[in-house]
């Protein structure tokens, strides 16, 4: 593992653009610190300060972050995109085979690069949202409960990059080339937009929809982590609070899951089959 591990990252250093796309990708976290300070002074009327509205205390924060972080994930997709994409242009996936690697290690390099390179981003995100919230909750409220209640929701982050780059790395060997490949995330997204309306508006009421649309691939990763807009809202007019369940289910990590499977194995079969 750590062989393939040290392969596939040299490759990616050694590349002026990856390297660049991966020190970005993880300047991208640290914009919710500067969201955790902003104070707007509008023409000496009154002042915007988001951190007095509570959302940037435990156990809202986790949810927070999360859920704001999770919108960069399209640019984190141009990282593993362009990985495989410099494969084929640069002829290194053929090189690797030539020098004894098998196709089957060739997928499990790249899997485990997006394993480490989800754990990484995971970690920064937990270290950023555990200092945010420590600087904003009320000292009385810092208890090892409060602190870490909601932190389920960095599992579900982590479970979520590791389904979508899973989805980035088939998607780069079925089509080989970035440009397309990404843009084949775009519209593959927006479709099942499209179809969820289907369901919803046309076919099946709200809750057949949801049921049936949970298992599609952007959806299962959706429900990982809910939006946290309706528990802002519930948090300051209790009485007209949505009952809303939050935290991800077990089913949902298993969906979830079952996907990552099917997207590294038709990565290994395209790889297999196809004559490089």
């Amino acid at each position: 593992m750590l062989r393939l591990l040290q392969i596939e990252f040299q490759k990616l250093w050694l590349n002026k653009t990856s390297k660049i796309l991966l020190l970005i990708s993880f300047i991208f976290p640290l914009s919710i610190l500067i969201l955790s300070s902003i104070k707007i002074n509008f023409f000496g009327y009154f002042t915007l300060d988001l951190s007095e509205t509570k959302i940037f205390e435990f156990p809202y924060i986790w949810h927070i972050t999360t859920f704001f972080i999770a919108g960069f994930k399209f640019f984190f997709a141009i990282v593993v995109v362009s990985m495989i994409g410099n494969e084929y242009s640069n002829r290194t996936l053929k090189q690797n085979l030539i020098d004894g690697l098998s196709k089957k290690e060739v997928i499990l390099s790249k899997f485990y690069f997006i394993l480490a390179y989800s754990l990484v981003i995971t970690l920064v995100v937990f270290i950023i949202t555990l200092t945010i919230g420590v600087l904003n909750t009320p000292s009385q409220d810092l208890y090892i409960d409060t602190i870490f209640s909601g932190s389920e929701f960095i599992l579900a982050y982590f479970v979520k990059l590791l389904t979508f780059f899973s989805f980035c790395l088939f998607v780069g060997v079925l089509i080989k080339r970035s440009a397309f490949a990404l843009g084949f995330l775009f519209i593959s997204f927006i479709l099942e937009l499209i179809l969820y309306g289907l369901f919803r508006f046309e076919w099946y009421n709200y809750d057949v929809s949801n049921q049936v649309m949970q298992f599609f691939p952007f959806t299962s990763m959706w429900n990982l982590i809910d939006e946290p807009a309706t528990r802002i809202v519930a948090l300051h007019n209790p009485s007209d609070m949505v009952v809303t369940d939050y935290p991800a289910y077990w089913y949902e990590f298993l969906i979830a899951g079952v996907w990552i499977f099917i997207y590294i194995f038709l990565s290994y079969r395209l790889l297999k089959r196809r004559d490089l």
